[in-house]
């Protein structure tokens, strides 16, 4: 639905996604099916695995636990929308329901920075403070800053989706887009925009480079540490613990910086389209694997249930 002339508003929107590859959609349909199931069954693993494992029940694994519900929140706010728009070819969304996708994606996107924020620190305390670790990282400081993760970005983020959809949209109601995000939305608008592109870029850099400079911080002071371990299997121990967050952390504040603070004359419709698929689904799906694959105590959890079964 297109407005009639450049005097009225928009009051409805269609996301375009895959429309330019017409004879692939039932492929991408079926493979967005089998990522957003297996994201689906890895996160929901973990969690169960956190809760009867009784070796699983340390500050760590907790905050493993609420990231990986966090992951399935992530991913259900704009996988189910993509899958709908491929089965029905049906693109057109309200502006409501497109506010709304666009604000639980970001106040989740900004629970995630801060959730891998604090996992980073509580790895920092457990290898650079392990005689004073039970007692830091007791359950109810976990529990206030796991609350602190989930809540953190929700009042920025309202405030920034009212900003953008109080803009004047008289033009085009073709989003370039797979979801409802800030980037493709700001170039639909009619008027000034500088405002809000430099918004953006000041919640950006709060919700990315803050915890950023967390974790950066945590891990000088962790790889310090490690260094000084006076055994090779020491080291490793100490290491393989920490490969895994610091693997999921590069790939997503990597894909986000790369999307939100490149500068204006590089962003292109397929290179914001190609970043933020990466970052709100590739790396979803990676999460689990990652942190069940490489990590041994899962595993041997798994392991247990599957014998126990």
């Amino acid at each position: 639905m297109k407005t009639k002339d450049n005097a009225s508003t928009v009051m409805q929107f269609v996301l375009l996604g895959f429309s330019d590859l017409p004879d692939l959609q039932g492929l991408l349909f079926g493979v967005l099916f089998i990522v957003y199931t297996i994201i689906l069954i890895g996160n929901s693993l973990l969690i169960i695995l956190t809760r009867i494992d009784t070796a699983l029940q340390t500050p760590m694994y907790f905050f493993l636990a609420n990231f990986s519900s966090l992951e399935i929140c992530f991913v259900s706010v704009t996988i189910p929308r993509i899958l709908k728009n491929l089965w029905t070819q049906e693109r057109s969304i309200s502006k409501m329901q497109c506010a709304t996708q666009m604000c639980f994606f970001h106040m989740l996107g900004a629970t995630e920075c801060f959730f891998l924020a604090s996992m980073a620190y509580d790895r920092y305390v457990a290898i650079c403070n392990p005689l004073h670790y039970p007692v830091v990282m007791n359950h109810r400081k976990c529990v206030h800053m796991a609350v602190a993760a989930w809540i953190s970005g929700i009042p920025v983020q309202i405030g920034q989706t009212c900003q953008v959809f109080l803009l004047p949209y008289c033009g085009s109601n073709q989003i370039n887009h797979f979801f409802c995000d800030i980037p493709p939305l700001i170039k639909l608008a009619c008027g000034d925009t500088s405002l809000n592109e430099m918004c953006v870029y000041l919640v950006a850099l709060f919700f990315a480079f803050i915890p950023f400079g967390l974790i950066l911080g945590s891990y000088v002071k962790i790889i310090s540490t490690i260094l000084k371990l006076p055994s090779a299997t020491g080291r490793f121990k100490a290491f393989s613990t920490c490969s895994s967050h610091l693997l999921v952390v590069i790939l997503f504040f990597g894909s986000i910086t790369i999307n939100y603070l490149r500068p204006k004359s590089s962003h292109s419709a397929g290179t914001d389209k190609l970043f933020s698929l990466f970052y709100a689904i590739v790396t979803p799906l990676f999460n689990p694997l990652i942190y069940s694959l490489r990590n041994k105590d899962v595993i041997a959890a798994l392991r247990k249930l599957l014998l126990r079964k």
